[in-house]
Parts: structure tokens; sequence; C-alpha cells
């Protein structure tokens, strides 16, 4: 008995999902394999999206093994009915898994834009946003700051200018995510062949976006009074298919966001800070009280926000820390793995 069970007839071709050179490029000319993007990821089965169709497949065995998440793009053997093997990524979404030490979560892959959700209440938080956009450059997506609820304000320039601020060239868009004439704005990022994601936390808006991008009905929940904060809707990731031919991968609201191995990134997203580090006198300078200080000038002369330098700081301990622990962590795998498969030959060799 077949494995898949197809669900609806194919109207895509591989480039309007997104199928680029670089994933033709690890295919065999004479593979007879068939490309599918991942849809959705759940337990023992993926749905996938491929020329011919939508379909469920089973995953099990070496095909469980393969570290697949949304987006990802396949091979499937359609002799089999299963996952032949997962292509390199053009990029990944990842962070530090929640409660563990050192286990890393997949988001979501090959992402070509990033709609980096925030909404003009106390939601509003820079430094959310910086590590949202180290999270964007890491996975080489273009990132869009999209202001929800710019309805509810007075004026919205204070958010605009503070979002504009993070990076150079950043772009920002403050509209209410219920307006489609608002939202028309996100169109270009959403073509035919674009992937998109959205992320932020929960109660910005991100479920009333979706809606508006693709007229669905996504659940959605009221924000509590009290502090403005909303109550996560959306339980998993998943892509959809938008009206212009892109294609959306939602995400859930996430409370904890670890950063681990994105140190070029974070580069990237403070490049005034480290712009001003390289005109130090010293090449060690720990921008604190040494002569000579580029960064500590411009502190004193307004150029350069105290509290910009600290959060760099912040994340820049945090992703070492992380990268670290998971780096021990595969170490200490590793050697468990030898010592195991050392004790099993010397039980052969007893034998």
């Amino acid at each position: 008995m077949s494995c898949a069970v197809y669900i609806m007839s194919a109207m895509d071709t591989l480039h309007s999902m997104g199928w680029r050179p670089f994933f033709q490029a690890q295919v065999d000319v004479d593979c007879e394999a068939v490309p599918a993007r991942v849809l959705a990821v759940h337990r023992g089965r993926l749905e996938i999206a491929h020329e011919k169709g939508q379909a469920l497949i089973a995953v099990s065995g070496r095909s469980a093994a393969l570290d697949i998440t949304v987006g990802d793009w396949v091979l499937l053997d359609t002799t089999r009915d299963n996952i032949a093997r997962r292509l390199d990524r053009s990029g990944l979404f990842q962070r530090k898994a929640p409660g563990t030490a050192g286990e890393v979560q997949l988001i979501a892959a090959n992402v070509d834009n990033l709609f980096i959700v925030t909404s003009a209440n106390r939601d509003f938080n820079v430094a959310r946003l910086e590590r949202y956009l180290a999270i964007a450059y890491d996975a080489g997506a273009f990132p869009v700051i999209v202001i929800t609820k710019a309805d509810r304000v007075d004026a919205v320039d204070e958010f605009v200018a503070a979002a504009a601020g993070l990076s150079p060239g950043m772009l920002v868009e403050a509209l209410d995510a219920r307006d489609p004439e608002d939202v028309e704005a996100l169109r270009p990022w959403c073509e035919s062949g674009q992937t998109v994601a959205l992320l932020g936390s929960s109660g910005v808006g991100k479920s009333t976006l979706i809606n508006t991008l693709a007229g669905g009905h996504q659940e959605t929940s009221a924000v509590r009074e009290d502090d403005q904060r909303g109550r996560h809707t959306t339980t998993g990731r998943s892509m959809h298919r938008l009206p212009q031919g892109g294609w959306l991968i939602d995400t859930p609201g996430m409370r904890e966001l670890q950063l681990f191995d994105v140190g070029e990134a974070l580069d990237e997203v403070f490049s005034d800070v480290t712009g001003l580090a390289a005109k130090c006198r010293f090449t060690d300078c720990a921008h604190e009280t040494e002569p000579g200080c580029a960064v500590q000038y411009a502190i004193v002369t307004g150029d350069l926000d105290a509290d910009r330098l600290r959060r760099f700081r912040k994340l820049q301990s945090e992703d070492r820390r992380n990268t670290e622990t998971l780096a021990e962590r595969r170490s200490r795998d590793k050697d468990f793995g030898k010592m195991i498969k050392s004790v099993l030959s010397e039980k052969q060799k007893g034998r």
C-alpha cells in the first residue's frame, strides 16, 4: 500500500515554488527522483509539494535522520514514495532550542524575505528586533520590519525611526494589518517564486497579517488589555500559497529566541559599532577605558547610544556561550559514540 496520499492537482512549476539554479546544480541530469518542497513537518510524515501535486509522505528510518524542516527541498523517490535525500540549503533559520543544553531547533529553510513583525504598542522592543535581524542576516534573507497596529496610535513616526535606525537601508512598513490597501505595500516580496517568512512575538498581528495577505481564515486571539500582549494562536510552522504566487511561512510566537553561531551576522546588524571599533588605537580594545577608543568617544559625543553597545555585547556573549555549548555537546556525543563502538568491538572479539 502506498504511503503517499495526493490531495490536490499540481498548479505550480518548480520555479514558482522557489526552485533556483543553486538547487538544480545539486541534481544529476539523469536523476529520476522528483524535486519537492516541504510545506509542513509532522510527527512521522511530511507535507510536500511538487509539479505533480501535493502529498503526505511517511518518514522513518534514514529519511527521519535528514533534519528536514519547513521550506526544505528534497528529492522524492516516487517508486518507493519516500525521501531519497535533502538538498543543501541556501539559508536556514535556526535557534538554540529552549530548555536544553546545546540542542538546535530548525525554524525554516530557503527563505528569500523575512517580515519581522512588531506592533506600535508596548510590544515594540528594539533589542528583540536586533535578535531577529541577526537571524535574518545569518540565513541570507532580506529583512523588512513590519509595524502593525499603526492605526491605533496618534503618531507612528517614533516607532518607524527606531526600527529604521537599526541597520543602514533598513526597510520599515507601518500599517494596519487588517487593511488590504495598507498590506499592499508588502506585495513586492510575495511574488511568484518568492518565499517569505514571518517572525514576531505573540499578539503583534502575524495571523491577521497572514489573513490579509492570503485571504485565509487563520485563528486570531485578542490582545490582553492589561499588558497589550497576545496569546499564542499559531502552534506550528507551515507554508501557505499566496494569491500573487509566492509562498509564506508562518511561525509561532517565540518567547525565547536564543542565538548561536551568528557572529558575522551580529557584526552586520551592529555595523555602526564594528565600524567605529576598527578606528580604535588598539586592535584588542575592549571599548571600556582604553585610550584612543573610538567607540567610547562616539558615545561621549552622542554619535553612538551606550545602550546600543551594551546590547551588542550582550548578544555577542550569548552567541559565544551557546555556540561553545553546542560544540561541546557534539564533541561529547562523538566521544560517546566512539566509546560505544569500542565496547561493542571488544565484546565481538571476546566471543
